[in-house]
């Protein structure tokens, strides 16, 4: 028990000579999804800008849908009794989660996705 106390106080000793340095704190960095959004946004339209608030807004839409696709993805996999979500998972969630031909458009180009991912593993 001496030695517990003894140890204590030797290390608190050595922490209260250290001088305080003054160092910068690096800036957080804060992940978005615009550079993605531009590289779109120039393949659709290559002579158009986006605004520095717009891209904020178009941000927050893929954050929105993002998070409502994998909450309702976390729904199914509950009610089915599973623990993985697979893509089928998302797929399923994607068709009730946007309306009509959009969730068709969707499908398709994730369906198109995984399946260029899966061919370019496998080689």
């Amino acid at each position: 028990m001496v030695a517990g106390k003894y140890s204590a106080k030797k290390a608190s000793a050595k922490t209260s000579t250290s001088a305080p340095t003054t160092t910068k704190r690096r800036k957080k960095r804060k992940e978005t999804y615009s550079i993605y959004i531009y590289k779109v946004l120039k393949q659709v339209h290559p002579d158009t800008g986006i605004s520095s608030k717009a891209m904020s807004i178009m941000n927050s839409f893929v954050n929105d849908i993002f998070e409502r696709c994998a909450s309702e993805a976390s729904r199914l996999i509950k009610y089915n009794h599973r623990n993985t979500i697979t893509s089928r998972e998302i797929q399923t969630s994607v068709r009730l989660i946007l309306p009509g031909e959009l969730a068709k458009h969707a499908v398709s180009e994730g369906t198109k996705a995984v399946t260029k991912y899966n061919s370019s593993k496998s080689k």
